[in-house]
């Protein structure tokens, strides 16, 4: 089971976007995600009038390490580490650390 999924509400704990959030836009094999506003570059893109494509500087959010990022906490509104806890009837859930409650509510 992953620890953190796409759609998650992240904070970021490293880098140059040290102490911003986002949302997971995906989740990369990896162990790395593409958080959405987090990790912005300029690329120069070729044109590419087969598909139709514009070519030009783009700016796109580019892969960030896991390790880089905890799970927001709805309740604190910070950074929080999860784990996994197996409930009474054997199904597997996401818990907060710092106060047991279930990431997905």
């Amino acid at each position: 089971m992953e620890k953190i999924r796409k759609g998650d509400k992240v904070f970021v704990t490293a880098g140059k976007d040290k102490g911003k959030q986002g949302t997971v836009l995906r989740v990369l094999s990896n162990s790395t995600l593409v958080v959405e506003g987090i990790n912005r570059v300029k690329k120069h893109e070729r044109a590419n009038p087969m598909t139709g494509a514009a070519g030009g500087i783009v700016s796109k959010e580019m892969p960030l390490q896991r390790s880089n990022v905890l799970v927001v906490n709805p309740v604190t509104n910070k950074g929080d580490r999860v784990g996994i806890k197996t409930l009474e009837d054997g199904s597997r859930v996401r818990v907060f650390r710092s106060n047991g409650e279930m990431v997905d509510s």
